[in-house]
């Protein structure tokens, strides 16, 4: 220990004596709420760490020709103008301790159930080079969430992006939750990043991931819905740095991201306030590649490991043509939409089949899987057909053909309902539904 010391107490004093410790000092000119704006730091750097007094910790987010746009992270006493503000000369990160799994943390890695620091917390980048083409390799692993509708018909891969939408309060989230307590027993590490949501919600979700036995390999990343929008921008790219460190050990992990609509506000708020020209519905131009350089770190590694993303986003009156939904649609590998109307009628989960994709499909099932469900999705998708113009026929005036085929198809979609933490085995869905598939043959 003395050793250590000793060394902290040389290399600080080398410090010094090449004047590495000394840096520009500039002053606020500008306060706007968590926005500063700033003279004197001619030599300042986009996202370097500065300090104001012992006030406040931000970082440099626009460079302007006399002046740069500081955010502010924390705040300890109120800023004003005339407030000296230190440049750091190193790039502002987020905090990260490996001892975090199973606890509740923020980006500085303070434990929110205790508010306290773990003592072992180490810098991690928050945003990192993407990961070279060369180092990926195809996804063909499934990840299984234990619901039908989704293993079986729209499978997931590790390593895939698969996009969770719908309106607010259809199960977006509990589809995640379904497929983190899943995961039990095997060896895949879940993050769930948590956007904006209160207290009692993020709560709510450790409770039943704890009740579960899922918290002993989960981390929630929490941003809560008090924070200022600089936190909430970057809590989402911190938890995707942290994923990489475990795939780069060689770990499968899962990434839930709940949900990337908040994010997408937030990051308008902050770059409206900086002063950015604003674009399309007021958001940022810049908006489709900070999604893009997030989600694009999902994939299958050539050392084993793979990063499995499930964003979520909410929509509003269905709507899944909006800017930001078809901007993340066009990055995903599929989407899982669900739909109002299926929940309202007690279709749980509430899947739109017509409107759920998934772009590896048979490449990540099992054998028996893939031939199973692409009979099965077929039979469904041609029952929601015939459904809409003989819903309302008497089924006594239909053909023995047509009855046989509305009363499987009716059977098929019953099947597919599942409670909440009710998970199916890959076995269990076969013997489900395959013999509705012998009846056809």
């Amino acid at each position: 220990m003395k050793g250590y010391i000793d060394g902290v107490i040389y290399d600080k004093i080398e410090t010094i004596k090449k004047k590495k410790n000394v840096y520009e000092l500039g002053r606020v000119l500008r306060v706007h709420d968590y926005i500063l704006e700033v003279s004197g730091l001619e030599s300042a750097s986009f996202f370097e760490r500065v300090f104001v007094t012992d006030k406040a910790e931000g970082y440099i987010n626009h460079i302007g020709r006399n002046s740069v746009t500081v955010v502010l992270v924390k705040r300890s006493a109120p800023v004003y103008v005339g407030d000296e503000v230190m440049a750091t000369g190193e790039l502002f990160c987020a905090y990260y301790s490996f001892d975090a799994i199973g606890h509740i943390v923020d980006i500085f890695a303070e434990d929110k159930m205790r508010n306290q620091f773990f003592s072992n917390r180490q810098k991690i980048d928050i945003e990192t080079p993407p990961i070279p083409i060369m180092e990926r390799t195809s996804v063909n692993r499934p990840l299984h969430t234990g619901i039908s509708g989704i293993d079986l018909l729209y499978p997931i891969g590790r390593g895939q992006r698969q996009l969770i939408i719908g309106d607010k309060k259809t199960g977006k989230t509990q589809i995640a939750l379904d497929t983190i307590v899943n995961q039990r027993g095997g060896d895949m590490l879940c993050i769930y990043i948590a956007i904006g949501k209160t207290k009692k919600e993020v709560k709510e979700v450790y409770s039943e991931l704890f009740r579960h036995g899922a918290m002993a390999y989960t981390l929630i990343l929490a941003a809560f819905q008090d924070e200022c929008a600089p936190v909430l921008r970057n809590t989402p790219q911190a938890g995707i740095s942290i994923a990489e460190q475990y795939m780069m050990q060689g770990r499968d992990v899962l990434v839930v991201i709940d949900d990337l609509k908040q994010h997408a506000d937030n990051y308008r708020e902050l770059s409206l306030l900086s002063g950015k020209v604003p674009g399309r519905d007021a958001y940022p131009s810049d908006i489709f590649f900070a999604h893009a350089s997030m989600l694009e770190k999902g994939c299958q590694h050539q050392n084993g490991g793979s990063i499995t993303i499930l964003p979520i986003v909410e929509t509003k009156n269905g709507d899944i043509t909006d800017y930001i939904s078809t901007n993340i649609i066009s990055i995903t590998d599929g989407q899982i939409v669900l739909s109002a109307k299926n929940f309202e009628k007690g279709q749980k989960p509430a899947i739109d089949f017509g409107l759920s994709v998934s772009r590896l499909g048979g490449a990540v099932q099992a054998a028996e899987l893939r031939k199973l469900g692409a009979t099965v999705r077929r039979e469904l998708l041609s029952y929601f057909e015939t459904r809409v113009v003989f819903e309302l026929a008497n089924m006594d005036e239909m053909g023995a053909e047509l009855r046989d085929k509305m009363g499987r198809g009716k059977e098929i979609l019953t099947r597919m309902n599942q409670y909440k933490f009710e998970a199916r085995t890959p076995q269990e869905m076969v013997s489900l539904f395959e013999e509705l598939v012998v009846v056809r043959q």
